[in-house]
């Protein structure tokens, strides 16, 4: 089965969802394919989201983002895009089970964490005992024992980060060597960050926190973070021929468009701040440009270019 639409947009996170709920309101057709594996999903409870004082867990977030989706006519297509590319009429050919046809794309694909070697880590991410975003929930844990899980410089940036909150911060490399400089090292000292080399021969997870087995003994934190860096789900942008910079990420102008035109990408797949307001906002952005290039086409804008 084959569906033409004016936007198809790939991911059915905060990105994604809000795309969808711009587009929808502009009355254009759209398709949202969703595999349904949104990090937001794991979060326990969002303290620094606008407008929700108490906090609010990922998935009542993304439940309340279904059902204004579902209020504005938007095909929800649950599964993964496989693959995307150019017909000869130079629209998207995107595969998601069934064939999607589409003027323009927006890549909402997200990042995939790189999770610790502990039983059932998801589990634990969502108990809100491993943690994956300092900027997020660091506040929540002023004053308290933390650590931070890595060996290289994500790890070392969450730590240096942390310690603007609490003393107590100590960088768990797991028996493996530093990978980081000297002088991010003395940063770390500086800023009193203890490093520990040692092994980790088991965790315990409960109420009171993380207990953490080392050779040289036992440590309880309220709270272990996960420095162990993100992969970026960059695949569709590359088989689109989307340059992508530095960190993986896909690159995009003022308006979130993509070295390729008509190619947009917003939320955590694209360089910057992993926070689900500037995701939104970026959808949003990119939602009001497509519907502008649209309406230029359609001969409802004042000027004849953009």
């Amino acid at each position: 089965m084959t569906d033409d639409f004016d936007c198809a947009i790939i991911g059915g996170g905060p990105a994604g969802m809000t795309a969808a709920i711009y587009l929808g309101r502009f009355r254009r057709r759209v398709a949202l394919i969703d595999k349904g594996e949104s990090r937001a999903a794991l979060i326990p409870r969002s303290h620094n989201h606008p407008g929700y004082p108490d906090g609010i867990r990922g998935r009542d977030l993304l439940d309340r983002m279904r059902r204004q989706v579902g209020k504005l006519g938007v095909v929800t297509i649950s599964g993964e895009a496989t693959d995307i590319g150019y017909s000869p009429d130079g629209r998207f050919r995107v595969v998601a089970g069934q064939t999607v046809m589409a003027d323009h794309v927006i890549l909402a694909t997200g990042v995939r964490d790189r999770l610790p070697p502990v039983d059932d880590p998801l589990r634990h991410i969502r108990e809100g005992l491993i943690r994956q975003c300092p900027v997020c929930d660091a506040y929540e844990l002023i004053g308290q024992p933390v650590a931070v899980i890595g060996a290289g410089d994500s790890a070392a940036g969450e730590a240096l980060f942390l310690s603007h909150y609490t003393p107590d911060i100590t960088l768990l490399t797991l028996g493996k060597a530093l990978e980081m400089s000297a002088r991010v090292i003395a940063k770390l000292k500086k800023a009193g960050v203890r490093i520990v080399a040692d092994k980790v021969s088991g965790w315990a997870f409960g109420p009171a926190g993380v207990e953490v087995h080392l050779e040289t003994g036992q440590r309880r934190f309220a709270a272990v973070y996960s420095g162990l860096g993100t992969d970026p789900q960059n695949a569709l942008a590359r088989r689109l021929g989307v340059t992508l910079v530095q960190d993986a990420r896909i690159g995009t102008d003022e308006h979130q468009q993509t070295t390729r035109k008509n190619v947009f990408a917003v939320g955590d797949v694209v360089t910057g701040l992993n926070q689900i307001a500037v995701a939104m906002a970026q959808a949003e952005v990119a939602a009001s440009r497509i519907h502008t290039q649209l309406r230029l086409r359609e001969g409802r804008c004042v000027p004849d270019s953009l």
